[in-house]
């Protein structure tokens, strides 16, 4: 997948998000509208008007919407009018960030409360989730374990007079004749352990260890490769 491609795809999904978190808001609604007796400026101060949002002006004949600069608003006059919409159901997008002043442009209904002031921000669009990336192994669950040959364990010569079981030969009771049996040292050692029988361990050992490390590495690149290919 080309990095063209994918900067493509973010704008695409990008563009369908706005459209689909725009708010529509009625100006002077729920409970009012574009007239003389609603509160515009504590309804304007409720709202959180968004990049991308429609300000929908509902009004009778007798009424019309006018985009004025902020001086004009201020003054409640059409010097240097911006825009005049006049149809009873307007709809202004706002298309960028900042103030825009609406008045109404009958006589002596701006001075009555028909204005209204709209603070835009810029779009609040939530980053999409990152797809989880896949855990690093822990090393208790690499599958890279390490083998180390355990030494041989030594194998417990004990002589007849350290078993508990066999009666010792040092002193045999013969009620007709006591005789005493002299003990002879055991003469058996263990034969040390050949230095090439514990190279070939520890080659096998490395090996193991070397075949380990390689399927983890494999491992974590098909990770890599699948992330990139699904996004």
């Amino acid at each position: 997948m080309g990095v063209l491609e994918i900067i493509l795809r973010v704008s695409f999904v990008a563009m369908f998000i706005k459209l689909a978190m725009a708010t529509n808001h009625i100006v002077g609604g729920p409970n009012g509208g574009w007239d003389t007796s609603s509160d515009l400026q504590t309804w304007a101060s409720s709202q959180q008007f968004s990049v991308g949002d429609n300000l929908i002006f509902n009004y009778p004949p007798n009424h019309d919407v006018v985009e004025v600069t902020k001086p004009d608003y201020d003054s409640c006059q059409q010097i240097n009018p911006i825009q005049s919409y006049n149809d009873g159901a307007t709809t202004i997008t706002l298309t960028s960030q900042g103030k825009r002043y609406f008045i109404c442009g009958t006589i002596g209904h701006c001075n009555q409360g028909m204005k209204v002031e709209i603070d835009t921000l810029a779009t609040q669009i939530s980053p999409a989730s990152p797809a989880p990336a896949a855990e690093s192994p822990s090393i208790s669950d690499s599958p890279i374990i390490s083998i180390i040959p355990s030494a041989a364990p030594e194998e417990s010569i004990s002589s007849p007079a350290e078993s508990p079981d066999t009666k010792s030969p040092l002193f045999e009771p013969n009620m007709e004749s006591p005789t005493f049996s002299p003990v002879i040292p055991s003469t058996e050692f263990l034969a040390p352990s050949s230095p090439l029988a514990q190279h070939s361990q520890d080659v096998s050992a490395s090996s193991a260890e070397k075949g380990n490390l390689q399927a983890f590495i494999s491992i974590v690149l098909s990770f890599v490769v699948v992330f990139i290919a699904f996004f």
